[in-house]
């Protein structure tokens, strides 16, 4: 039987837009006006991509000096805060095993925009999506029980995704 903690990769699921949706539904039910954006972010946001089942939702806020009020509203619908060394977001998760990842950023920062352009250059670029995809797979193979060494290990192909988005954001600009 499979540790919660493992990492475990599914072909895509068109249910996990509708399990956003909900999941959405329910956030902005308690933190209501706090939530000035709320967007399906992450590998289950991009149609046919392969992902881990956990639901990534990225919530632009105005203020992230109220951790405690949010921990308070978010605490009832299940939601951890899980205290890092990122002074640019708050991050929650939900579920044992996990289900939702929940990222609460200042609107318009870069912890904002990395995710909305990388998700957006993903589903704009296949090919991207595909090398993604297969960096995954493999880093599931070898370090499936360790869960650091499998995000440190799709690092490097995420800041070069990020700087071709920032690349043709800025090209875009320029024409």
């Amino acid at each position: 039987m499979a540790d919660p903690g493992d990492v475990i990769i599914c072909d895509h699921d068109p249910k996990w837009m509708d399990d956003f949706r909900s999941e959405a539904a329910r956030i902005l039910g308690v933190i209501g006006p706090l939530a000035l954006h709320i967007q399906h972010v992450g590998s289950t946001a991009i149609p046919g991509l392969a992902a881990k089942p956990v639901i990534d939702i990225l919530v632009a806020v105005e203020d992230l000096q109220q951790r405690e009020k949010f921990v308070r509203l978010l605490e009832p619908l299940g939601y951890i805060n899980v205290p890092h060394d990122d002074p640019g977001r708050l991050f929650f998760r939900k579920g044992m095993p996990r289900t939702y990842h929940l990222y609460l950023v200042k609107e318009r920062s870069w912890d904002y925009w990395k995710h909305v352009m990388f998700r957006d250059y993903l589903i704009d670029h296949p090919s991207a999506a595909e090398e993604y995809e297969c960096l995954k797979r493999l880093l599931v193979s070898k370090h499936s029980t360790e869960r650091e060494r499998y995000v440190e290990g799709k690092a490097d192909l995420i800041e070069l995704i990020l700087q071709r988005a920032v690349g043709e954001q800025v090209q875009l600009r320029q024409d």
